[in-house]
């Protein structure tokens, strides 16, 4: 194996917390070679070596950018003129306006038929372009706890479209711990995720994306925001068990995941859309295994001042058939 060059962190310990002992990142032949020391809920030391490939680390999402309200309407604007100017429709005249950012559609004709039936083309011919344009961008829309409408980073299409790029992980994790045992493999891939380095997570509501690292990023970086941490761990965790319920959950500054999995007597748990999901906090520096939150995350979940995300939902058949032949 050839090695060009290497990077190597020493992290000082960090008492009650996980600790990452060290961090390497080195360019081979294969792309780039990554090499974890941590320890663990138990204080035992832990490692992990992977290597990724540059398309994984640098192309995959290379078109994500930070959400500009201006610059979406614009696009979807654009997108449903070129739309309109295939499909005319006699009768009936179409104009546009565009201010502050918004954009208004109004038709007009003699005929009040067509000019309804012109509205209602337009409003699906609308919803279907928004859609497409999220879903190429990697945002959607979002209402959190207290009713709150915004858009943010789709993480669920984040992690599911990074699943390809980390299942050559699975073999390795396995080799650590038994998939036959989804609590041990659960807290191994929580323990390596809550020891990378935090960083500060901006408002989900307002920052437009602004911090999210995807998840081949964060550990390109060494480093990542609880959102961030989250989509990663949900991506380790949908590789290593493919047809696994899970959901994101979030509350005001913080974010986590569900597992459906039972919980024992003091776990922490939540019932969405009649599927129970066990809890874990994967952002770190908090030793906290599966079943575990923190003291402030705990009351929120207690008061219902949380959102849910599903995953499970968006794994389609072929990934999921592909996943289980790589077993």
């Amino acid at each position: 194996m050839l090695l060009m060059t290497a990077l190597l962190f020493l992290l000082p310990l960090a008492n009650g917390n996980t600790q990452q002992l060290s961090f390497n990142k080195s360019v081979v032949e294969q792309g780039h070679e990554f090499t974890y020391q941590w320890l663990d809920h138990d204080k035992a030391t832990q490692s992990i070596q992977f290597t990724l490939t540059e398309a994984g680390l640098f192309e995959r999402f290379r078109s994500f950018k930070t959400y500009k309200s201006s610059y979406a309407q614009k696009t979807i604007l654009r997108r449903i003129k070129k739309q309109m100017r295939k499909e005319p429709m006699p009768g009936v005249r179409v104009s546009y306006t565009q201010r502050h950012g918004k954009f208004a559609i109004e038709a007009k004709g003699t005929d009040e038929i067509k000019v309804a039936n012109a509205y209602n083309k337009i409003l699906k011919l609308e919803q279907q372009v928004t859609d497409q344009y999220f879903t190429e961008t990697y945002y959607h829309p979002f209402t959190n706890h207290e009713q709150v409408s915004g858009i943010k980073v789709d993480h669920v299409s984040i992690a599911n479209d990074s699943v390809a790029d980390l299942k050559s992980l699975k073999p390795i994790i396995l080799d650590k711990v038994s998939i036959q045992n989804i609590r041990k493999a659960t807290d191994y891939v929580l323990s390596f995720v809550q020891s990378i380095p935090y960083s500060t997570l901006e408002s989900r509501m307002t920052s437009s994306g602004a911090g999210f690292n995807p998840p081949l990023k964060v550990l390109w970086e060494n480093q990542g925001d609880c959102d961030s941490k989250m989509t990663l761990t949900a991506t380790l965790l949908r590789a290593l068990m493919p047809r696994i319920e899970m959901a994101f959950i979030y509350i005001e500054g913080h974010a986590f995941i569900g597992i459906n999995l039972p919980g024992k007597a003091g776990e922490v748990s939540i019932v969405h859309e009649e599927i129970n999901y066990l809890l874990a906090e994967p952002t770190g520096p908090a030793l906290l295994p599966l079943g575990k939150l923190a003291p402030e995350s705990e009351l929120a979940i207690n008061q219902g001042h949380y959102s849910v995300q599903n995953f499970h939902e968006v794994l389609t058949t072929q990934n999921a058939q592909q996943l289980e032949a790589d077993k």
